[in-house]
């Protein structure tokens, strides 16, 4: 980090508080590279209850304000959510609509969802205002965790119904019931403790980091939220910099935040999130009991999480590993092939000439560092100059360092047979350069079926992955040639287009082009707004006015 400090910046506060808070800002607001943790800024959602209305709601909301209402969550995302809504608004026949009440009371028909049965419909009156409130507590209760008593409620009423032989109703309470266990088997109990917590433990396996929290709303597990990040500084260093980054941009904090390790600053940390939060808030570290239990389970969960982790990305490797290994032995290399080029030609009939490169990074397209390449020693069809001309190009530029260009590769793949590789291969004599070079030999249909060398030909199993590998290769060479040609083409089109106009020449058209950006433009101009433009003389800027507007 120290060699890429261009300079120093300080901003002087009165007190360590000021500090905390302005370092909390000015990470949020540039999100420093070296700041790696947490620059997607979520925003999780929350179940609305707008209990301050005479006819209360349930809705989904990103934050939370001071509206009155009534807000449950965080929760991970919004299906449960709005699967929970759903449901409670099926159990409990709550309504949905936007509308005004008591005011608009019978001023409209009722919607579909009182006909299907899943909306009371105070719309029109047909529950009263306390009715439909004691309605809605057993909302609250049931997003409190309070459900037994809803649930001993609904299969009373269901008994009852089947005693009375209303099996029709007898039915819809069954649904309801279905429907709350759905609801109630997403809040799985790991707390006696009332109230909100987040609990958060770190894993580290050399320098790979993965850190766990779990979100407890009311005394439930509603969700988890992991991260997976590089960092060399010890557990309770790489906690304390989360605490302070995740919650600087985080929309909610629970009244309590457990913790693995004691943090620094711990003091000044729970002040600054008491003030941002406009509430109390406490950082607790246990070391026994039912917290320290629960910091256990997140511990085990971010360990095993960042197994996981670096078992798939090993899985990665180990795969790239062995497919350049078999690239290196069916080539004969010496060295295995970690970066490839491939290079190809495209023009109409020598016109427009073009050459790319493209360039594979450990098996990887690294698209940042393709090339391309205009034409400007040969005229005319002749692909075997033009390859000449591309590749010198590019380890001239690569030996000499040029912006932009890598390191030269390990491997050279040539959209073409031999005539092809003895061109190229004379341009590596002329750098005494032994880059592995093979031409990519395509049948009638423009695939790949053989590679030849300076050798000869060199034959591979079509099942194979090395074959698969090089297929890959030259279908995408071919298409950044054919998508690069296209382009210059279209421009070139363009170019002559306007230099059909009398008057119009190569500056003329590169300063109308720059004034207006497209033909379209040029075309809708005024003869006074195409004069404006330097070098156009009110002549030429009629010509070009009568061109697309008068001609035929």
């Amino acid at each position: 980090m120290v060699s890429n400090i261009d300079h120093f910046e300080y901003i002087i506060t009165d007190t360590e508080f000021e500090a905390l808070v302005l370092e909390c800002n000015l990470i949020k607001k540039h999100t420093p590279k070296y700041n790696v943790l947490l620059k997607d800024d979520k925003n999780y959602p929350y179940i609305k209850l707008t209990v301050d209305e005479q006819y209360p709601r349930i809705m989904l909301a990103r934050k939370i304000e001071n509206d009155g209402a009534r807000y449950f969550g965080p929760y991970l995302n919004s299906f449960i959510i709005k699967e929970t809504i759903d449901l409670v608004k099926k159990i409990f026949n709550i309504r949905s609509c936007n509308k005004v009440l008591p005011r608009d009371i019978d001023k409209s028909r009722p919607c579909l969802n009182f006909h299907i049965n899943q909306c009371s419909a105070p719309c029109i009156g047909r529950i009263s205002k306390e009715e439909y409130q004691n309605l809605f507590e057993k909302v609250i209760d049931l997003l409190d965790g309070k459900h037994k008593e809803i649930t001993d409620s609904l299969k009373s009423q269901m008994q009852q119904a089947s005693v009375n032989l209303e099996f029709e109703r007898a039915a819809k309470i069954r649904d309801k019931l279905f429907a709350l266990e759905k609801i109630t088997e997403k809040q799985k109990m790991i707390s006696t403790t009332p109230g909100n917590q987040d609990v958060i433990a770190v894993a580290k396996i050399d320098k790979s980091v993965c850190i766990q929290i779990f979100f407890i709303r009311s005394g439930k597990l509603l969700g988890r939220e992991k991260y997976f990040f590089k960092d060399e500084g010890t557990k309770p260093q790489i906690l304390t910099d989360f605490v302070k980054q995740y919650y600087s941009i985080s929309t909610y904090t629970p009244k309590d935040i457990i913790l693995q390790y004691n943090i620094q600053d711990i003091d000044l940390i729970n002040r600054w999130l008491s003030q941002k939060s406009n509430a109390s808030i406490k950082i607790i570290v246990p070391q026994r009991g039912e917290k320290r239990a629960i910091i256990k389970m997140a511990e085990k969960n971010a360990f095993d999480e960042l197994e996981n982790h670096l078992s798939k990305f090993d899985k990665a490797q180990r795969k790239t590993i062995t497919l350049l290994t078999e690239i290196k032995n069916q080539l004969g290399l010496v060295e295995i092939p970690k970066t490839i080029e491939a290079y190809d030609i495209s023009n109409i009939s020598g016109t427009n000439n073009i050459g790319v490169c493209v360039v594979f990074e450990n098996g990887i397209a690294k698209k940042s560092s393709y090339k391309k390449f205009n034409i400007r020693s040969v005229q005319g069809q002749n692909d075997y100059e033009s390859m000449k001309e591309v590749v010198y190009r590019r380890i001239s530029n690569g030996i000499e360092q040029e912006q932009g260009f890598t390191p030269l590769p390990d491997l050279i793949l040539i959209d073409g047979g031999k005539g092809h590789v003895n061109a190229v291969y004379d341009v590596l004599k002329f750098f005494n350069l032994n880059i592995p070079l093979f031409g990519m030999v395509k049948d009638d249909k423009h695939k790949t079926k053989a590679l030849v060398s300076i050798d000869g030909q060199l034959n591979i199993n079509r099942q194979s992955n090395v074959f698969l590998f090089l297929t890959a290769v030259g279908n995408e060479v071919h298409r950044f040639a054919v998508a690069s040609f296209r382009k210059k083409h279209k421009k070139e089109s363009i170019s002559s287009t306007l230099e059909q106009i009398h008057g119009v020449g190569g500056v003329r058209r590169q300063a109308l082009l720059k004034h207006f950006k497209t033909i379209a433009a040029i075309k809708k101009a005024t003869i006074m707004q195409l004069s404006e433009v330097k070098g156009i003389d009110k002549t030429t800027a009629k010509n070009i006015y009568d061109y697309y507007n008068n001609s035929q």
